[in-house]
């Protein structure tokens, strides 16, 4: 049964929430935007009509997430009043306040994503490291993992390119995660993975020791302004390989976008490779890697701002990209993050996708270093 104090927190939060999502202010910002659609030729201009449509969904989200937190904060003072005249169970009022504190919670948590990039859908790359087999095992099984998160969350997941490994996993994956706030909930995740277990690929049951790399970036849509050299661009057609019957090894479908990149910053150079396969017509693939390499140079833009914020910000943790960020001990039955030192015992659950634990304990510890 939960006590005075509980029921107090839950009003002060939603109290909270709704000064800090400045609802009022969004609830006339959605009528005045959905006007603007009703002017003459609005659809004329489909691209700026579909940005302006996209702008009205996402403050409405703002609004209903505050609505469901009222609601459910409400049903549980209502609950609780109840409960004085034996009209509820105990059982009943514990269930109203789990119910409003993860309404709150997930609110909570949403709000630390004030980025630009952090409402956009997630580009997440995955490359299995050195070791063969079994670290291309461990690869295909965090590719799982995403999409079970994805799948729980109704995101929508489209696999943009894959590389079979040589017996068993994969030497990478190029994911699409598609919906709400993906990358922002997914950034995160950017770094090394290490798995440690009893190899099942070892005849003498050793312990082994894997890598992984995840890649995040914010999947870029018409609306974001990114400059592409196109004399930076070369171009192969290749014939994908995997299902798909006849038409997959006698067309070249697959493209491999190469760019000769010049860091505007440092002069430095390198070349991005992008391979892309999803689908059987060309043309199509050409446009989907284009839009990857969009994507990329916009990180890569996002994350120079990154650094220069945690320039100023110099008392603030600074986020190490690329470093060995997890380590998932099987036979410990244990999962930690080296960055905020969240642990859980639950690897099963883990690999099946729970992995909110994580993504919030970055959330709250690097929210405010402008990533």
């Amino acid at each position: 049964m939960i006590t005075t104090d509980q029921l107090k927190d839950v009003r002060d939060r939603t109290a909270a929430l709704n000064k800090y999502l400045d609802i009022d202010r969004k609830l006339i910002q959605v009528e005045e935007e959905q006007l603007r659609t009703q002017a003459p030729g609005f659809w004329e201009d489909t691209q700026k009509a579909e940005a302006q449509m996209r702008k009205i969904k996402d403050l409405q989200k703002w609004i209903d997430g505050y609505k469901e937190v009222e609601t459910l904060s409400g049903e549980l003072e209502i609950a609780m009043d109840f409960y004085k005249d034996e009209l509820v169970t105990e059982a009943e009022i514990d269930a109203a306040y789990r119910k409003a504190i993860a309404a709150i919670e997930a609110l909570e948590l949403k709000n630390m994503l004030r980025q630009e990039s952090d409402q956009m859908d997630c580009i997440l790359k995955i490359n299995s490291g050195a070791g063969g087999t079994e670290s291309q095992d461990w690869a295909s099984m965090l590719m799982r993992m995403y999409m079970r998160y994805a799948e729980t969350n109704g995101y929508k997941v489209t696999i943009a390119d894959l590389q079979e490994g040589d017996e068993a996993g994969i030497k990478s994956v190029t994911m699409n995660i598609e919906g709400s706030f993906a990358y922002g909930y997914l950034k995160g995740e950017n770094g090394v993975h290490r798995l440690v277990r009893v190899s099942p690929y070892n005849a003498q049951g050793k312990r082994m020791t894997s890598f992984a790399s995840v890649f995040a970036a914010p999947l870029v849509d018409d609306s974001i302004e990114v400059n592409i050299d196109p004399a930076r661009i070369s171009w192969d057609t290749f014939r994908s390989g995997g299902a798909g019957g006849q038409n997959v090894n006698k067309v070249e479908s697959g493209v491999r976008l190469r760019y000769q990149y010049k860091d505007p910053y440092t002069s430095e150079e390198e070349e991005i490779l992008i391979e892309n396969t999803e689908t059987r017509d060309q043309p199509h693939n050409r446009e989907n890697a284009l839009r990857h390499l969009r994507s990329i140079l916009y990180n890569k833009e996002l994350q120079h701002r990154m650094e220069e914020q945690a320039k100023v910000e110099a008392g603030k943790k600074k986020i190490e990209w690329g470093s060995q960020i997890r380590s998932y001990v099987f036979d410990d039955r244990r999962v930690k993050d080296h960055r905020t030192n969240y642990q859980t015992s639950d690897v099963g659950g883990v690999m099946d996708g729970k992995i909110d634990g994580f993504i919030k304990a970055y959330l709250m510890e690097f929210s405010g270093t402008g990533n």
